[in-house]
């Protein structure tokens, strides 16, 4: 496993790195044959430090966990704790079918992060009114960031279970049982949204 170990504000000792890659090879070696890389960021927060791990192992699994403590150590063992329960948790999902459909080539797709918008008095300065041209302008905005990301085909129960693995607060995936793009995520109230515009 390829493993990063960096910190933001904060001098990690060398038994700290060695600690981490025992115990994050001892926890991925429970559930795949192999990990392929692995990020962990440590930080300070006011009177505490953070943990960050991002997990990428295979079938195309990425798991996130996230922890704070009074020291560097104690963090790393929370966030590598919520790792754990999400990978006991999700075991017995990832059963022969889901090995059957990872095999299936995701269709690549490209994401963007975009700038926000400026305010309206902010982008109107003297109380004056924009011109359509202006308006027609400003409607394309500013792209920040822009990367390739992957959609996969999944049912819609395993596009809930890897949005959650990894923390995100969204999934594009390919349903399997109407082969439509979908869209699975977390709203507000806790519970999953689906859309499905197919249905």
């Amino acid at each position: 496993m390829q493993l990063t170990v960096s910190g933001k504000q904060v001098e990690l000792s060398d038994a700290l790195r060695v600690h981490v890659g025992n115990q994050l090879g001892t926890i991925t070696a429970k559930y795949f044959d192999h990990a392929l890389e692995a990020q962990v960021t440590f930080g300070r927060a006011r009177s505490f430090f953070t943990c960050d791990i991002n997990l990428h192992a295979g079938r195309g699994i990425t798991v996130r966990g996230e922890g704070e403590a009074a020291d560097a150590r104690a963090a790393f063992e929370d966030a590598a704790e919520h790792i754990a329960k999400r990978l006991r948790r999700y075991r017995r999902r990832v059963s022969a079918h889901q090995r059957d459909l990872s095999k299936i080539k995701p269709e690549m797709a490209r994401a963007y992060v975009l700038a926000p918008e400026a305010d309206d008095e902010e982008a109107a300065p003297n109380g004056r009114e924009k011109s359509v041209d202006t308006l027609a302008n400003e409607l394309h905005a500013t792209i920040v960031a822009e990367d390739t990301t992957t959609i996969e085909t999944l049912s819609v129960r395993d596009a809930v279970m890897k949005m959650d693995l990894a923390l995100q607060p969204l999934m594009m995936f390919r349903n399997t049982k109407t082969g439509g793009l979908n869209v699975v995520y977390r709203r507000t109230d806790g519970h999953v949204g689906w859309i499905d515009p197919n249905a």
